[in-house]
C-alpha cells in the first residue's frame, strides 16, 4: 500500500498498515452497509441472510481495524474488543456493562480516529504515508 490505497487489500488483509483517512472512510462505508442491510431486509429474511451478510461485514471489519492499529503500532487482536464493544451496544445500549462498552468505543474512536500513525516503519510494515523513494 506504498503510496497509493489497494481497497481490496484493506478490506480483505489483516497484514500491514493503513492510514487514517482511509480507514475511517472504509469503517464508515461497512458501518454504512450495516444499517442499510438492517434497513432493507425485512424480520422474514434476517434470520437466513443474516448469517452470509453478517460474517462478511465482521472479517472486513477486523481486517479494516487490524491495519489501523497496526499503523498506531498496536496488536491487531485488539479489533476482536472493538467488535465485541460495536455488537454489544448494537443498536442501542441498555445496561451498565453497554456503558463500559461505549467506552471502549470512545477509546477506540480516539485512538484510530484522532491520533496519527507512528511516523517512520514499525514492527507492522513501513508507514503508509510515505512515498517510495527512488533511487
Amino acid at each position: 500500500m506504498q503510496g497509493q490505497m489497494d481497497w481490496s487489500e484493506l478490506f480483505f488483509s489483516a497484514a500491514g498498515r493503513a492510514p487514517r483517512g482511509p480507514s475511517l472512510i472504509a469503517a464508515a462505508l461497512l458501518l454504512a452497509l450495516a444499517v442499510a442491510y438492517e434497513a432493507i431486509v425485512g424480520p422474514t429474511l434476517h434470520w437466513l441472510t443474516g448469517w452470509f451478510v453478517y460474517p462478511a461485514l465482521f472479517f472486513c471489519g477486523c481486517c479494516v481495524l487490524s491495519k489501523r492499529l497496526h499503523d498506531r503500532g498496536r496488536s491487531g487482536w485488539w479489533a476482536a474488543l472493538i467488535l465485541f464493544a460495536v455488537v454489544a451496544v448494537w443498536p442501542r445500549p441498555d445496561s451498565f456493562f453497554d456503558f463500559l462498552f461505549a467506552l471502549v468505543l470512545v477509546w477506540a474512536g480516539v485512538e484510530l480516529g484522532a491520533m496519527p500513525g507512528e511516523t517512520g516503519a514499525n514492527r507492522y510494515g513501513p508507514n503508509p504515508l510515505r512515498t517510495a523513494v527512488a533511487v
